[in-house]
């Protein structure tokens, strides 16, 4: 069973939701991201979102976009962010590891090349943002064949058609974009996103997390009501571009404290 399966099923045993957690790789260099991953451990993040920097990052909203361009300057790149989760495995076999990233990186590097380093270093699922399930078959072989989860994205504007393609596909969870908009945007409406994440959990057993927009305990705890998981990535990366990288790994820290406790209330 893999590593996603297992901490899902152990989460869903203690009634507990899973709290997801993104930090881009190398952001703002990197020494900062191995020691920040093991204290977001420690702090209750159940799963890591590892976001692999890149010039163009399409879904991403200026918060997450001015990381990629901090850990780019660093020197980070895609074979680096890999290096670091095989580090960040010497001491944590047990917390899940998902790359979130885009496709481009993958091609250049050759899928079964980036996907094999990929499981060599201990990450568990990939989700390339910009890889629609329609045309996601012969990366999805290569994952399975290396024993690694796809994750997919759906969101407001899904058509039937295409949650049935990412039900189909997928594994590990289904990440739902609660908004309609990029990373970072205030527009949640918790009710609607609530209603969409039920009807998809009526089609499939796959754990759904709720993503884009929380930022808060309460948007949290009102996502965490009816998703399997919550997914927050803008709200503790944004100390990173004002304060030291000691300072705001602090911050970071405190506000998965925060969102931690509001899930397990």
């Amino acid at each position: 069973m893999s590593r996603l399966a297992t901490r899902f099923n152990q989460l869903q045993s203690q009634q507990r939701k899973a709290l997801v957690s993104y930090v881009m790789a190398g952001d703002p260099h990197p020494e900062v991201t191995v020691p920040l991953l093991h204290r977001m451990v420690e702090a209750g993040v159940d799963v890591i979102e590892l976001g692999l920097p890149f010039s163009d990052p399409m879904a991403d909203g200026p918060v997450i976009a001015l990381a990629a361009e901090r850990a780019l300057a660093g020197g980070t790149n895609t074979l680096d962010a890999l290096a670091m989760v095989k580090t960040f495995r010497q001491k944590d076999q047990e917390t899940p590891v998902v790359l979130m990233g885009y496709l481009n990186p993958a091609e250049v590097i050759g899928y079964e090349k980036f996907i094999a380093q990929a499981a060599e270093s201990g990450v568990d699922g990939i989700l390339l943002v910009d890889l629609p399930p329609e045309e996601a078959g012969e990366f999805n072989q290569v994952l399975k064949r290396h024993g690694l989860d796809q994750i997919f994205l759906l969101a407001p504007t899904s058509t039937d058609e295409r949650i049935q393609h990412v039900i189909q596909q997928a594994s590990g969870f289904i990440y739902y974009v609660s908004l309609k908009g990029v990373t970072g945007a205030a527009t949640l409406d918790t009710a609607e996103a609530a209603a969409r994440i039920a009807k998809i959990k009526t089609q499939t057993s796959i754990p759904v997390g709720a993503g884009f927009g929380i930022s808060d305990a309460q948007s949290a705890k009102a996502m965490g009501a009816v998703a399997d998981a919550v997914i927050v990535g803008s709200a503790l990366v944004k100390p990173f571009s004002t304060l030291p990288p000691e300072q705001a790994a602090d911050q970071t820290v405190n506000k998965i404290k925060e969102l931690r406790a509001a899930l397990d209330e």
